[in-house]
C-alpha cells in the first residue's frame, strides 16, 4: 500500500501518488490475518474493545484520528536512539519511545505541505537538536501503528487516537558523534539513550500482554548507560536493563517502560531492515 501526507492528513492508497512511499500494512497480532489497508495494534488496543464493552461518548467521537511521525534513528554504530517523555507529558508520559510527532493535521500550520520524511527530520530535530544533512542517511517507511491512549479500557475512555507512521533513518555517523550535538528540549524528553541491537532485540522480544518477569537475559548486561536531563543540565547515569523489557500492566497506573508501538517499529527493524545501506 502507498502512504503519504497531504494538506496535514495521512493519506493509504492501493496505487502510487506523488510523495508517497510503500509499506507492508498489518492488524492484529498475526500477519496472515493482516488486512491490506488496516495498521497495527496491540490484542489489548481499546479500539478493537469498545464495540464489545461500551460506546464511545460523542465528543469523543467527533475528534476523529490524527497522523503522527516517529523516527528509528540507526547510527553507523548500529545503535538506536530513544527518549523517554517527559513526565509531565498528558499522553505516555515516562515511557521509551522515539522521538517523534503524535498529532499532525489541518491545524498545524507550517506542516500541511510536509511529506512523512519532513516531518520525521523536523520532529528529530525539535525533541534532540539533531539535524541531519542530505546525503548523510538513507530511509524508509517501517510500519503503521494504530495508538490510543489511555492504551487500555481498564485505565478509561481513550482521549487521543493515532495513526503513528515509523520510520527508519540510517545515519552514516556514529552514535558519539551524532551524541556530541544533541540539545534535547526538556519540555518533551527527559533522558536519551543509544542502545545496541542485543537490547534492541531483547525488548523487541517482550509482548505487552502477555505474562512477562521482565528478568534480563545473561548475555545483556544489568544495565545501559542513559542521560537525563533536568533543569537545563544533562548527566549520565545507569538505568536498569530491566526497566526497557517490562509489559505494559493491564491494570493501574503505567510505568517506566519502551511503549507497544516502538517493540512493533524495532521487530520490524529486526526481520528486515538491516540490508538497508548506509550512505
Amino acid at each position: 500500500v502507498s502512504c503519504g501526507l497531504a494538506h496535514g492528513t495521512l493519506l493509504l492508497s492501493d496505487v502510487p501518488f506523488p510523495g508517497s512511499t510503500s509499506t507492508l500494512l498489518q492488524v492484529g497480532g498475526d500477519r496472515r490475518d493482516a488486512g491490506p489497508l488496516s495498521p497495527q495494534r496491540p490484542p489489548f488496543c481499546p479500539a478493537k474493545h469498545l464495540g464489545e464493552r461500551r460506546a464511545l461518548p460523542a465528543e469523543l467521537r467527533g475528534r476523529g484520528v490524527a497522523a503522527g511521525v516517529a523516527v528509528l534513528l540507526e547510527a553507523s554504530t548500529g545503535r538506536i536512539l530513544l527518549t523517554r517523555r517527559a513526565g509531565t507529558l498528558r499522553a505516555f508520559p515516562s515511557v521509551w519511545v522515539p522521538p517523534g510527532e503524535s498529532g499532525l493535521g489541518g491545524g498545524h500550520g507550517a506542516l500541511v505541505t510536509l511529506g512523512l520524511l519532513d516531518v520525521g527530520l523536523r520532529e528529530l530535530a525539535e525533541e534532540t537538536g539533531l539535524r541531519l544533512d542530505a546525503g548523510t542517511f538513507s530511509w524508509r517507511l517501517l510500519g503503521l501503528w494504530e495508538s490510543l491512549y489511555p492504551p487500555m479500557l481498564s485505565r478509561g475512555l481513550p482521549r487521543r487516537h493515532h495513526i503513528v507512521a515509523y520510520l527508519l533513518l540510517r545515519s552514516d555517523e556514529p552514535h558519539e558523534r551524532l551524541e556530541a550535538r544533541m540539545c534535547p528540549s526538556e519540555s518533551e524528553v527527559s533522558a536519551y539513550a543509544w542502545l545496541e541491537p542485543a537490547v534492541l532485540a531483547a525488548i523487541a522480544a517482550t509482548e505487552d500482554g502477555a505474562e512477562s518477569s521482565g528478568d534480563v537475559p545473561s548475555a545483556l548486561p544489568a544495565t545501559v548507560g542513559i542521560v537525563e536531563l533536568s533543569s537545563g543540565s544533562s548527566s549520565s547515569a545507569r538505568l536498569p536493563t530491566s526497566t526497557l523489557l517490562r509489559t505494559a500492566p493491564a491494570q493501574g497506573e503505567d510505568l517506566e517502560r519502551v511503549s507497544t508501538g516502538t517493540k512493533f517499529a524495532l521487530r520490524l527493524w529486526l526481520e528486515g531492515t538491516r540490508d538497508l545501506p548506509h550512505p
